[in-house]
């Protein structure tokens, strides 16, 4: 049986394909092989490893990767996977491009998180290489019982039926909490899952990459859907 973790982040990540264009056409442009970072269980490591880029996927947990692999194995592709966190990763290889998707720096723990990321990355960058990071847009805070709900992520796996229902976006300041009620079919209580993503501008995360080496170029935009917002993709180059 699939486990929860792989179906819950493919139900609440897996479907966004916005984003794609983007990684692609960066990943085209590097002199060099890409580290995805926050892959999870491969929604842009197997497409960027399917159009022939080498690309190791990097995540803090190893069930998603372990899925990320064994999808790439039926797909006869060649994906390294490296389990840890995105602020203390360590490897032999350097890559000519490090993405980060989906807002994952805003998962790092406000700056001094950040900061770590940032040096991490930069000691795995060759020279000229970019780190790519996208950034949500403004999260305005809404309510759902107040606001009306948006419609749920759902899918079926193994006979069971998961949903993912947004209930609130809460502005708790320097983060906003996105808040989540997950279902299942099978009568397996429910969850209330929340995430929190720092806030931080594009200026902002520019102003902190640059004394740490990582100087930024011209940013880059995914529009939002009816379903996500939209994000702006920071570009910093290695000095």
């Amino acid at each position: 049986m699939t486990d929860a973790a792989v179906v819950w982040h493919d139900v609440e990540c897996g479907s966004y394909t916005e984003d794609l264009a983007l990684w692609r056409s960066l990943a085209s442009q590097a002199e060099g092989p890409v580290l995805d970072v926050g892959a999870g269980t491969g929604r842009v490591t197997l497409d960027l490893a399917a159009r022939g880029i080498d690309v190791t996927a990097l995540d803090s947990e190893p069930t998603l990767l372990a899925a990320l692999t064994e999808r790439a194995i039926a797909a006869s592709l060649s994906v390294a996977t490296i389990a840890a966190d995105a602020r203390a990763f360590a490897t032999d290889r350097r890559f000519a491009l490090i993405i980060v998707p989906m807002q994952t720096i805003q998962l790092l723990g406000g700056p001094d998180g950040r900061a770590e990321f940032l040096r991490a990355a930069r000691a795995h960058l060759t020279e000229n290489g970019v780190v790519a990071a996208a950034l949500a847009d403004a999260l305005d805070s809404f309510e759902g019982e107040t606001d009306g709900l948006p419609e749920p992520d759902v899918t079926t796996v193994d006979g069971i039926t998961y949903t993912s229902l947004p209930l609130a976006v809460v502005d708790e300041g320097d983060h906003a909490a996105i808040h989540r009620l997950r279902q299942r079919s099978d009568g397996a209580p429910e969850e209330h899952d929340v995430i929190r993503l720092a806030r931080v501008s594009p200026a902002e995360l520019a102003e902190e990459a640059e004394p740490l080496g990582l100087i930024a170029e011209e940013a880059r935009r995914i529009p939002a859907t009816d379903v996500y917002v939209g994000s702006t993709v920071v570009i910093l180059r290695n000095e």
